[in-house]
């Protein structure tokens, strides 16, 4: 993990991409979801009067429509630091153009780098089981280009792939593709980290203690129950060329002064 060693005072950040930055499943008890960048906001903002925060992300957008709808948006706020994640639903399609996943994330870089102080990109966490073996060939293309991207203009990378924390089952959401609270706060802290503030939790990731797994039966009902809640709608929206953010605004759409909760 990159790390900035003496963090200036950032004073404003944006967050940009999917629902892994939008904060899904990090719910709150107004139905509202939190996430990993609200917390990062709330902790910059305790260091800084005045801070400012923007969070253009929407759950299930592709790296084209993040480059068309949120990255002319976020280099134009002029903010300190822009984070940037995208791709990985792509990489989840059937079919799949990596070339072109790849040019895309390529044109984002490119734009959002002159635009902003310090600009934070990642190598997105994954769950383990069959879901991330069969998709790993495109993710691990994906992180590549990531880290190419990021030698060549000057950003930094949060390294949460390789976070043996964030691959343990119990880091997730039932729905299997999004973290719980306690994986967006590790979220939180890793890119705090890799910003170069002092660490709060130095520990984020290391794995949670060893527990007895599940048995039989109940790990068949929870398949039972992902398949019919969760997967079943999932297949029915690629079928169909939908998307779970179609018609939603990004939960944060200006740049604003934040006092959220960390």
């Amino acid at each position: 993990m990159q790390t900035n060693p003496t963090p200036p005072p950032y004073t404003s950040l944006v967050a940009v991409g999917d629902s892994f930055t939008e904060g899904m499943s990090d719910l709150l008890p107004d139905g509202s979801y939190r996430g990993w960048a609200d917390v990062l906001a709330a902790r910059m903002a305790a260091r800084t009067p005045g801070f400012r925060y923007a969070n253009l992300a929407v759950r299930g957008k592709l790296i084209g429509q993040i480059v068309d709808e949120q990255v002319p948006v976020a280099s134009a706020m002029g903010a300190d630091v822009i984070t940037l994640v995208g791709g990985l639903n792509d990489t989840l399609r059937p079919k799949c153009d990596m070339g072109r996943v790849r040019g895309l994330l390529t044109e984002a870089v490119e734009r959002l780098a002159p635009a902003c102080k310090q600009l934070v990109l990642m190598r997105s966490p994954g769950r383990q089981g069959p879901v991330l073996e069969r998709f790993r060939p495109r993710m691990e293309e994906l992180f590549a280009c990531v880290d190419e991207l990021a030698d060549r203009h000057g950003a930094l990378v949060v390294d949460l792939y390789g976070a043996a924390a964030l691959a343990d089952p119990r880091m997730w959401d039932v729905d299997r593709l999004h973290l719980t609270a306690d994986g967006h706060r590790r979220v939180a802290e890793a890119v705090w980290q890799t910003l170069g503030y002092e660490a709060e939790d130095a520990e984020w990731h290391v794995p949670m203690a060893a527990t007895l797994p599940p048995g039989w039966m109940s790990r068949r009902v929870a398949d039972a129950r992902f398949a019919r809640q969760h997967l079943l709608p999932w297949i029915g929206r690629r079928l169909t060329g939908r998307s779970s953010g179609d018609g939603l605004p990004p939960k944060r759409p200006e740049l604003l002064p934040y006092e959220g909760r960390a």
